[in-house]
């Protein structure tokens, strides 16, 4: 064998190794909320470690990020994800409408398949100039608030039932409620197209007095723009934001990746994964890691979708579907 046919052989023989290597590695994808990125990638690399661990085997977690709903109907459209990781569960529910999920995938994992959860909180400009520090700060006039359209992100769809509710909380009737979420659309300048648009909006192009958002995205701020740029405010009473996941079936039967996808979720609720949770100010599911991490998050008076509006897929249909009652309420600017 001459000396460049034996080079030759080497080269072939290094890519046949690399494709087998490559074809080893098992390759899942997240698709997620918009302000989930920081959380998932810590989540990704704690689960690969403890795979390889358990299992002797290479894997890699690749993350796709945006508007819940806009994830989800790219799902549904063929975006390849082994699982979804959403902030509603209506945006899982049309994927499970639509055969891309399990039909009872809320009876797949633990606590209606929410390993975590999270709430609705106010985030003002440093010092909190405008002195805001409850719902009714909202609706003053002069004040702007930045929050994400409910048409196109759970998390606008949560800042919406979040001021509807608190109303009916206080003892107000659904009138009262309807005039209120009218008077603080009123104070919003532009409607973000997901959480990460809108503290953007709010930090980079320095727009709005008042951030609604999830409680975790006071941590993501403090790691991307530092800390002291923003002070969280505590409202006397916010919605309970549930974190629910699924797999994705359509694409975990086509690449073979069901055991991988069941492994990654669960990973979600074991300890090391409600510590990274609690870490990223997203409440854990379990009730120790939570009551360990107490200082983080502080009490608020909770109350859920199914205490105000029926079900997730009721407010969907009521308030956020063409024709319902945020399209009643908002004007667009």
């Amino acid at each position: 064998m001459t000396l460049r046919n034996f080079r030759a052989f080497l080269t072939l023989v290094l890519a046949a190794m690399l494709c087998q290597a490559a074809a080893a590695q098992t390759v899942l994808l997240n698709a997620s909320y918009d302000v989930s990125r920081e959380f998932y990638k810590d989540i990704n690399a704690a689960f690969v470690a403890q795979y390889k661990k358990s299992t002797g085997k290479d894997m890699r977690v690749d993350q796709a990020h945006g508007g819940s709903s806009a994830q989800a109907r790219a799902v549904n459209d063929g975006l390849e994800a082994d699982v979804v990781t959403m902030n509603t569960s209506t945006d899982i529910d049309f994927l499970a409408t639509n055969g891309v999920v399990a039909k009872d995938w809320t009876k797949r994992f633990p606590h209606n398949a929410s390993p975590t959860s999270s709430t609705m909180l106010f985030l003002v400009r440093d010092k909190n100039p405008k002195g805001i520090k409850d719902w009714d700060d909202l609706i003053r006039p002069g004040i702007q608030v930045v929050v994400v359209n409910p048409k196109t992100g759970g998390n606008g769809r949560m800042a919406y039932l979040a001021a509807w509710g608190q109303v009916r909380k206080r003892g107000g009737t659904d009138a009262q409620a309807a005039d209120f979420v009218a008077k603080l659309y009123k104070n919003v300048p532009v409607l973000a197209k997901g959480g990460r648009d809108a503290t953007t909006i709010f930090l980079q192009r320095n727009l709005g007095d008042v951030l609604i958002t999830f409680e975790s995205e006071v941590v993501s701020i403090d790691r991307e723009f530092g800390a002291g740029k923003v002070d969280a405010i505590h409202p006397s009473a916010s919605i309970l934001a549930e974190n629910p996941v699924a797999v994705v079936e359509r694409t975990v039967a086509k690449k073979g990746t069901q055991d991988a996808a069941k492994a990654y979720l669960n990973f979600l609720y074991s300890d090391e994964g409600q510590e990274i949770a609690a870490q990223h100010a997203i409440r854990p599911s379990n009730p120790a890691i939570l009551k360990k991490y107490a200082t983080t998050f502080k009490p608020i008076a909770l109350f859920t979708v199914e205490d105000y509006f029926g079900s997730p897929a009721e407010a969907q249909k009521v308030h956020f579907n063409d024709g319902g009652q945020f399209d009643r309420l908002y004007t667009v600017k």
